[in-house]
Formats: structure tokens, sequence, C-alpha cells
């Protein structure tokens, strides 16, 4: 009999998963392991707020492989060298593992196979994270996309694999080899920040396929209409579920398309397909989580500012829907993704702060970073990525906020010293007459703060060093 490891790594879930399915199926004994490698990913390694969720869903998928009879290996270390020791160890056979298509690690992955099959190593590579390659995808000539639209029309020509039945039974190991416990890999804090994370998320396949129904029953229909308000329960909340692998997006796609079409419907439909456009733009241009898409912007001059890049990162811009934004996010290690889009445009915009640092900061504090949507995110709002708005279009958040928080129910409930606010001066405290500051006891400048920037000079600043690149990309 065989011995097989099956090496997971964002794909935390048996079901729906190609290459246990094929582990599983070969006969042999079913080794899984999980190689913890905090320094192999360099810039991009996981975020605090990621590293709470990894926590509870490494315990989860133990969970699920002990109902297997299985046990979950873990092991800390460069990940070429500890599978390597533990093929040696275990007079490994076959190896089994689903593609990662971050480019560094698609290219580390490639290697690691092709030295695995010199040493006789039967390698067996599958898909469970995307629904279709990021290579599927090509325009007429050949070329990837950039735009979103044209991606679409291509995406929608493919036909969709149905999620695969991988509930079988695997050949349980004889014996087992050393291993370390999840709680010794140290991802929880130090200090115990995250109450308002175990609030608001239930980190387990369990508590993903319960969101997934309850949005499919409940939100799905309005979801063009409500995505956009961020006091409600309006959007699917699936995402950290999908970057782990918790969740297939081939399970999400099954589960809807029995739903009644509706505008909702295709609305979150297009959301799930920009999420693979998301990976096809980084898989084909590697650099761009760090690098704008669009060449011309490596002329625009960014300022650098400690404190208004640190007002930005704790919600005290004096602007109540940023403000709420950002400590949502510091709160439930996630944010509505209308307010996602003003926050951006705020640091870009009217701080003129460069949309790498937003990215640093998403990375370390949101549950579901995700590098490839994160980049694409914030290089929209920058202006300078694929399917970019225009630069020089710099929303309000004043009218942002009258907007989509008519009645302010969103900055009252994370911005708390505004909670007794009259709906006229939610999202203008400053406007406030000075003795109804005092009846409220929010002075602005005090109990919170000043608008760190006007809006309208903001927006002139940003247009000039827009201007000022256009001029220096022409010469």
């Amino acid at each position: 009999m065989g011995k097989a490891i099956y090496w997971f790594r964002n794909d935390l879930r048996l079901a729906d998963n190609s290459a246990w399915k094929l582990a599983i199926e070969s006969g042999s004994q079913v080794y899984p392991v999980y190689i913890h490698s905090p320094d192999d990913d360099g810039e991009w390694a996981v975020g605090g707020a990621s590293r709470w969720w990894l926590h509870h869903a490494l315990q989860d998928l133990e969970d699920q492989l002990s109902r297997k009879g299985l046990r979950l290996i873990i092991r800390v270390g460069d990940p070429e060298r500890v599978l390597q020791a533990l093929i040696n160890e275990l007079g490994i056979t076959e190896a089994f593992w689903n593609k990662r298509y971050i480019p560094a690690q698609f290219e580390a992955d490639d290697r690691l196979h092709t030295d695995l099959v010199k040493q006789g190593i039967d390698v067996t590579v599958c898909n469970s994270s995307l629904l279709l390659e990021p290579w599927d995808i090509c325009s007429g000539s050949g070329q990837p996309y950039r735009v979103y639209t044209p991606f679409l029309r291509a995406f929608r020509s493919n036909e969709v694999q149905d999620p695969v039945n991988s509930d079988g039974d695997p050949v349980v190991p004889c014996s087992w080899p050393g291993s370390l416990e999840v709680s010794g890999l140290g991802l929880l804090p130090e200090i115990d920040w995250a109450k308002g994370l175990r609030s608001f998320w239930k980190p387990t396949r369990a508590g993903g396929l319960e969101r997934l129904r309850d949005f499919a029953r409940r939100e799905l229909d309005a979801y063009d209409r409500m995505r956009d308000i961020p006091s409600e329960d309006g959007t699917s909340r699936l995402s950290p579920y999908l970057h782990w692998g918790q969740l297939g997006p081939r399970e999400v796609v099954a589960a809807l398309s029995p739903m009644p079409d509706s505008n909702g419907k295709e609305t979150y439909y297009r959301e799930i397909v920009w999420r693979e456009f998301a990976y096809h733009i980084l898989f084909n241009n590697p650099d761009t989580d760090m690098k704008p898409l669009q060449p011309s912007f490596n002329q625009f001059t960014w300022r650098e500012d400690a404190g208004d890049l640190e007002a930005w990162q704790k919600g005290l811009t004096g602007y109540p829907i940023v403000d709420a934004g950002m400590r949502q996010l510091w709160e439930t290690g996630w944010m509505h993704n209308r307010v996602r889009m003003i926050v951006a445009s705020f640091l870009v915009k009217h701080l003129l702060l460069p949309w790498q640092e937003g990215a640093r900061w998403f990375w370390d504090t949101l549950v579901d970073a995700d590098l490839a949507s994160n980049s694409l995110g914030w290089q929209w709002a920058g202006g300078c990525g694929a399917d970019a708005a225009p630069y020089f279009r710099v929303f309000n958040p004043i009218l942002q906020g009258k907007k989509f928080d008519p009645d302010g129910e969103y900055v009252r409930k994370y911005v708390p010293e505004l909670k007794d606010l009259p709906n006229r001066y939610i999202h203008t405290p400053w406007e406030m007459p000075a003795s109804m500051q005092e009846s409220l006891q929010v002075a602005i400048g005090d109990q919170y703060p000043a608008p760190v920037i006007e809006h309208k000079q903001g927006r002139d600043r940003a247009l000039e060093a827009f201007q000022q690149m256009r001029e220096r990309t022409k010469q």
C-alpha cells in the first residue's frame, strides 16, 4: 500500500476539493499536512486579523479530518524542506495539492513539483479555488484582459465545473509522525483584541455554509439595491471563507444557481467573476501587488505624512463615514464594500497618500485579506489599475455618507461619540453651532476631530497632482 501526502494551504475543507478527492481515491494511506511558513511570503506574510482566522480555520480542519479518522500534521519552516523531510520520514510515494495563483507561490509550487517528480514522487495538482484558470480567458489576440466587461463576456462563454464529490473515506495510516498543535503556531494575538471578531464571525466551514444559505434565501434577491447600504446586512460576507478555502467558488455558484433570476442574483454573479478577474490580473501582471498597472502612475507624486496616515488608520479623519469604516475594520476585521471605496478614495485622493499604504493596512486588519482582490481594489481606487475609475473622480465623503447612510445608523454604531447628533449634522459635525456642541458634549477638535482637510481643498490638490503627472509623462 502506497503512502500519500495531502498538502493543505488555502483550501481548508474536504468537500468540493478536487485534489483531496483524488488523494482519497488513490488507495494510498493519506497523511494530511499543513506547513506554516510565516517568513515565506515576505512583504505579504499573513496579517494579524488573518492569523486569527487561520487559527480557527485550522482547528476546524482538524475536526473535519478527525471525523474521517485522520490527523492534521502541522510543521513550521520552509515548505520545500519540510515537505522533503516528511517524504523521507514517511516513505511517501504520492503528493497531492491544489494550486495557488499568487505568482510567487505558483512559481515555487511549480519548482517543487518538478523536483519531486525527478525523485520519483507521483504529484497531482488541481484547482479548487477558482472557477476557471487565470489562463483560460484571453482576448481574440491571445492576450490577457485588462478591462472587466470584455473579461466578463469571455468568462460567460466558458463552462464552469460543478462541485466535486470528495466526501469519500480515505485509507487511514497505521501510525503517525509528530506534529505541532495549532496553538503552537502562535497565530492568536498575545493581547486579546479579537473580541469584536469573535462576535461578528463564525470562522468555520459550518459558519460559511450557514452564511451562504442565509444570503441565498434572504439577501440575494435585493443584493443590487442593498449592497450599498452599510447599516444593512445586504452583502454576502463570504469573502474570508472563500479566501481560506472553507468554501469553494463552485459551491457558491451551485448554491445560488437554483434561486430565481433577479437583478440581485446577476449583480452578485458579477462580483464572483470580479474575484476571478482579480486573479487574472495579478497572475498575468505579477508585480501589480506593489506597482501600478498603468505605468504612467510611476510618475505620480505621493505625499508622506505619518500623522495623516495614522488619523486615517484610527478613524480620526473628522469625516464620519470614513471614520466609521475604519473603526468597523478594526473592530470586526471587515469593512462594508461601499465604505471600502469611500475610505480608499479618501486616502489616495484627499490625503494624497500612496495606495500601497492602504493595501498594507487592509492586509493586516482584514480577515478576508486576499492579495489579488486587495491589489485590484486599491489600484481601482487609485485610478492606476484595471478598470480604474478616472483619477479625477473623487468621492465626496459628505455626499457619500448622506446618500448611503442618510439617518447615520452606520456612523452612530461605529463612531459612538456622534450617536446623539441630529441627522442634519451627522455627516458634517463641524457645522454644528458651538452651543449644540457644548450641550451634546461633542466639541469639534476635542471629543471628535475637525476634518484633516477640507473636501474642496483635498479634491483640488488631488486634481493638481494628477495634472502634473500627465504633464510629466508627456515629456
